[in-house]
Formats: structure tokens, sequence, C-alpha cells
């Protein structure tokens, strides 16, 4: 199990969610984030004045994956977020030791 944490642009999220949904992906969790990179936050106008923006509203998704979906939950993940500009994010893959779904008991596999 792997699981694939990826950092989008807010409007890019129904079409991430849409993207995951035609894998069989049938959980994620979603986090509102703020943050920057090589973008390096922005200049915006406010009442006249301008200031600077230094962290800008992000995505974090989370999933957790078998091992043999990492490669296409991170294509459909990356075709779906991609603008081809500057902040369109990244995507980090992570092992997971073990899941539990607490309702039911069921483990690792099972569980995801």
């Amino acid at each position: 199990m792997k699981l694939v944490i990826a950092i989008v642009k807010p409007f890019k999220l129904d079409e991430v969610r849409e993207a995951l949904t035609s894998l069989g992906i049938e959980g994620l969790t979603v986090t509102e984030v703020k943050g920057y990179g090589r973008q390096k936050g922005q200049t915006e106008i406010y009442r006249g004045a301008e200031y600077a923006v230094n962290f800008l509203p992000k995505l974090k998704i989370e999933v957790v994956v078998a091992s043999n979906l990492v490669d296409k939950t991170v294509a459909a993940i990356s075709g779906a977020a991609k603008t081809g500009n500057i902040g369109d994010g990244k995507v980090f893959v992570v092992p997971v030791e073990s899941a539990l779904r607490i309702r039911t008991g069921e483990k690792d596999g099972d569980a995801i």
C-alpha cells in the first residue's frame, strides 16, 4: 500500500476526483492548505493598495492505494491537475505499513 499525496490548484479538484473515480478509487481526503514553491507568491491590489501574498491557496489530496495502482494514480492526478503553468503542484508517494477500517475491523488491503 502507498499513500499518494498531491498538492494541486483548488479549481482542479473536480477533475482530479473524476480521474481517480474512473480508476475505481472510492475515497480520498482533501485539505485546504497554503504554501509556495517556485511561484513565490503573487502581488494583489486591494482597495487601491498593492500587497504581496506569500502563501497561495492549494488543496492537499491524500489517497491510499494498492501498490500496483500507484503509477496509474499518479498519472491520473498529474494529467487532471496539469495546466502547464507554474504552480500546478506536486505528487508524493509514501509507503503505508498498515491500515484499519474502524467500523468493520478490516485490515490492510481490505481496509482501503
